[in-house]
């Protein structure tokens, strides 16, 4: 792991394994090993469960008396609050850049669509979602509302790990993806601000069903291999 010098070592601790638990590489009820960890990074156990504490701030672990760490469940119930949450605090900044944008604002927007685009074309999953949650990110300032930035620093990585997997599912999700990133944009420069509320609202669920879907399909497999091997 290389570290940044900006972010603390129990900060970069803590993105280096969330980002595997987003990506997948540590799954829901694996038990995060504090040992392994600052053994393979170098790095004390005192910055490591640091990293867990902020982890688990961010939905990512919860840690339990004698247990410790595990990486969270993608509950049927917990996905719904998610988006709920995603919702109601996203449409506040869609709101806000349609109203206080001006031009010189746009062409970050503008040429993250591109790069999005061009990843797109390129089925470059990994890519894709990241710019598409770069853009989410240069939205926030219009909000100009510091409460609102630390509820979704702590939202964010369990909306990446959601987002990462309606990817990885569904191989028309990054279609889907972008052209509701292009007609929220579209409205957005022409502030309708309500009809990119609009727009917002229906992908956002449209991602949480499908990867409720995946879940349901997930639990299904599970239920038929055990009953095979019960008999």
């Amino acid at each position: 792991m290389s570290f940044r010098a900006n972010d603390s070592l129990a900060e970069q601790i803590a993105h280096h394994v969330g980002e595997l638990i987003i990506a997948g590489d540590l799954v829901e009820g694996e038990r995060i090993q504090e040992m392994r960890i600052a053994g393979e990074l170098d790095v004390s156990r005192g910055a490591v469960r640091e990293a867990l504490l902020i982890l688990q701030r961010r939905h990512l672990i919860s840690i339990f008396p004698r247990r410790g760490a595990v990486v969270t469940e993608l509950s049927p119930a917990s996905l719904k609050s998610l988006y709920e949450l995603l919702i109601l605090h996203y449409s506040v900044i869609v709101r806000r850049v349609s109203l206080l944008w001006q031009q010189a604002d746009l062409p970050p927007f503008l040429n993250g669509l591109n790069d999005m685009e061009a990843a797109l074309n390129n089925q470059d999953i990994e890519r894709f979602y990241e710019l598409g949650f770069d853009l989410l990110r240069q939205a926030q300032p219009f909000a100009n509302n510091p409460y609102l930035d630390a509820i979704l620093a702590d939202l964010q990585p369990s909306a990446r790990r959601a987002a990462f997997l309606a990817l990885q599912v569904s191989r028309r999700e990054m279609e889907e993806a972008f052209g509701f990133l292009k007609g929220l944009l579209d409205a957005i420069m022409l502030r309708q601000s309500e009809r990119a509320v609009e727009l917002l609202e229906e992908y956002l669920l449209h991602q949480r069903n499908l990867v409720l879907e995946s879940l349901l399909r997930v639990k299904q497999i599970e239920m038929a291999w055990a009953r095979r091997h019960r008999r």
